[in-house]
């Protein structure tokens, strides 16, 4: 099922995942999930804060500063506000964010660090790191596992036109398929693979590991004759190995990297819970000294590294890649308008992500029965009601 190669204790969390597809939830997921989502957050955080100060401070030495932000507006004002050069690209890009920044995302949720380097009470920023949010990681989740179902269904319905051919004495090339013909099809794989999710019985492909490599990411600006500097870094860093690199090239222009990180675990362990985790395993039946010491065991049991990406670009693409041609907000609106697979399976299972990854936020401390089951259908409503409940939120007839 799915693996988030950011997080500790990966493997408990996909079978947690997979289990809750097939409606297998255990009272004790209740701290479990808890556990996984808020403790992989925190930890997260702090190897992030660390491996980004190591590769910024290798790579530009000197005065290094950091702020951290909380929508996108604040990075793209940093990258206007002081072009380190300027063409006529760049002044037009600019030029179009002065004059409408609302058109460009600013208020989206960014749970980031930005880094400058420099003395004197001049700064240039030189990139950025970024922890994907709960709910995109819900979503992405959703996404791949939906992808693989829906190729599942289609195989399933080929298999059915082959069965069909070949009562018909014909080759499989040689049929003649009509539109009403292939929805059929599509439909009866759709509900035997319904049925095997309803009966608990394994799905094709139920076994495959789908990866998420991007939870910890960061964003560095070099220019095309330095950017080998960060490569060279990387082979110097101890705990650290390039295991993944992607050019992309065209409307979005950057380098993406995939990098093993070994982090420090006792360097983030210095440092205690802060109030906000405390107070929701306090709500759990967790003191502070009780939640702390579950952190340090959590962090001591789990795997040894992390996969973390790291996105490589000069300036102008940078400046793209959040006000131009390749907005990254556009490609996030983009993927989910092209996504195949639109059916209520579709829906249901985003839906029960979503749930999954909420429910550690929620005062609830009981898990109870799954309220979506994958093979039933609901109206969008339903699922409003459901986020409502899990937050104490009044229904709208609560008058």
């Amino acid at each position: 099922m799915i693996r988030i190669n950011s997080f500790l204790h990966r493997e408990v969390l996909s079978d947690i995942i997979r289990r809750w597809m097939y409606d297998e939830a255990r009272p004790s997921d209740a701290d479990l999930i808890t556990r996984l989502v808020h403790f992989n957050q925190i930890f997260v955080t702090r190897y992030l804060d660390i491996f980004a100060e190591r590769i910024f401070q290798g790579l530009h030495p000197g005065v290094l500063s950091s702020r951290s932000v909380r929508i996108k507006g604040d990075l793209k004002d940093v990258l206007v506000v002081a072009p380190p050069y300027r063409s006529e690209r760049i002044e037009e890009l600019i030029r179009d964010y002065h004059l409408n920044p609302g058109r460009f995302y600013r208020e989206t949720p960014f749970h980031g660090t930005l880094y400058f380097t420099g003395r004197d009470g001049f700064s240039v920023y030189v990139g950025s790191s970024r922890i994907k949010r709960v709910r995109r990681l819900a979503e992405k989740s959703a996404r791949r596992i939906i992808d693989r179902i829906f190729d599942t269904i289609k195989r399933h319905a080929e298999t059915l036109a082959d069965e069909r051919a070949r009562l018909l004495g014909i080759p499989r090339e040689n049929l003649l398929t009509t539109p009403a013909d292939m929805t059929e099809e599509f439909l009866k794989a759709e509900n035997r693979l319904l049925e095997d999710l309803r009966h608990k019985r394994p799905i094709e492909g139920d076994g495959e590991v789908l990866v998420i490599n991007d939870v910890a990411g960061l964003k560095v600006i070099q220019e095309a004759p330095e950017q080998r500097k960060l490569m060279t870094l990387l082979d110097q860093m101890p705990g650290c190995e390039v295991v993944e690199e992607e050019v992309h090239a065209g409307r979005y222009n950057a380098t993406n990297l995939i990098v093993r990180f070994r982090p420090p675990r006792e360097e983030i362990l210095t440092r205690p819970l802060g109030p906000g985790i405390l107070n929701i395993m306090q709500a759990r039946g967790f003191s502070p000294s009780e939640a702390n010491q579950s952190f340090a065991e959590f962090i001591r049991s789990g795997e040894e590294d992390v996969l973390v990406e790291i996105i490589v670009s000069n300036y102008q693409e940078m400046l793209e890649s959040e006000i131009g041609l390749s907005i990254h907000e556009d490609r996030i609106i983009a993927q989910r308008l092209c996504q195949q697979y639109r059916g209520p399976l579709s829906r249901n299972i985003q839906c029960l992500l979503e749930y999954l990854f909420a429910f550690p936020a929620s005062c609830r401390q009981e898990l109870g029965e799954l309220p979506i089951k994958i093979w039933n259908r609901y109206l969008p409503d339903y699922f409003d009601e459901i986020l409502k409940q899990l937050f104490r939120i009044p229904p709208d007839n609560y008058i």
